[in-house]
């Protein structure tokens, strides 16, 4: 791929573990990638760094409108900025699950709507959407955190409808345990966990113990860099073989089993 057929790619999170190797990704078949995070630098040698906060709009759209000053167009958004919080619903405080669903959710909207405005009019564009398997799967004690994915697959499919004859493709990807510093940034709130018998410690620990011992977050940057180069995918996908099976039996098998059966992993 040469300088003039290269495409323009946007990452956001990109400054660390599946957005960064996602921007490396991307690098390495030879697209021109622009990244955006809260970090002042942590990107790959050679991709353009924007300080950005996705819930701040204004600076979403000034970092926007430089990209397309200086490459002219966008051909594929990655939308992966995210983070996490845990603890039980009735003590998780209002604030912090506004700012679960501001980031995850309003987040990915709003770097969304200040790109697909750009490709629909260009007639051709890209969007990958990073989700999770805890949207089909949800999470107890991880609540919010799942809302937010779930929220992303949902306007993905809409979306995806809404753009399609302009040219412009929309996908949501769903990887399941990564191991990356999502484990150690996540916001734990252990308010509550004698109430609840010491269930909301037990629910955590095991969920960092399977992200620690989870995929490398290479691994999954390969795969979703080469989904984004796709030109079209099925709508949601999972990442990995166990994970594509894991959501075609979630699936396949009645919601009151599902639920069950994720309680005994996560709400003992």
């Amino acid at each position: 791929m040469n300088a003039e057929t290269a495409k323009i790619c946007l990452v956001t999170g990109g400054s660390s573990g599946i957005g960064k190797a996602v921007c490396r990704c991307l690098q390495e078949q030879g697209c021109t990638v622009y990244e955006f995070s809260r970090r002042q630098s942590g990107a790959p040698e050679g991709v353009r760094h924007f300080s950005v906060d996705v819930t701040d709009e204004s600076a979403v759209n000034a970092a926007v409108e430089r990209i397309l000053a200086e490459a002219g167009h966008i051909d594929v958004l990655v939308n992966n900025a995210g983070f996490g919080i845990s603890g039980a619903v009735e003590f998780t405080p209002m604030e912090e699950a506004r700012r679960q669903m501001d980031v995850n959710f309003f987040g990915m909207v709003t770097v969304t709507k200040a790109v697909v405005g750009h490709m629909r009019e260009r007639g051709s564009g890209r969007i990958v959407n990073v989700s999770s398997v805890a949207a089909p799967a949800a999470i107890p004690f991880q609540s919010f955190y799942s809302c937010s994915k779930a929220a992303i697959n949902d306007y993905t499919l809409a979306l995806a409808n809404e753009v399609r004859p302009y040219g412009v493709t929309v996908c949501a990807v769903e990887p399941g345990d990564i191991c990356t510093g999502f484990t150690d940034a996540r916001r734990k709130n252990p308010e509550g966990d004698d109430v609840y018998g010491g269930r909301i410690a037990r629910s955590v620990a095991g969920m960092e113990k399977d992200e620690r011992g989870g995929m490398a977050p290479e691994k999954a940057g390969r795969m979703i860099a080469s989904v984004a180069m796709k030109k079209n995918s099925k709508p949601i996908m999972a990442l990995g073989f166990s994970y594509k099976v894991l959501c075609v039996l979630i699936k396949l098998l009645p919601v009151r089993l599902v639920n069950w059966l994720v309680g005994l992993l996560y709400a003992r």
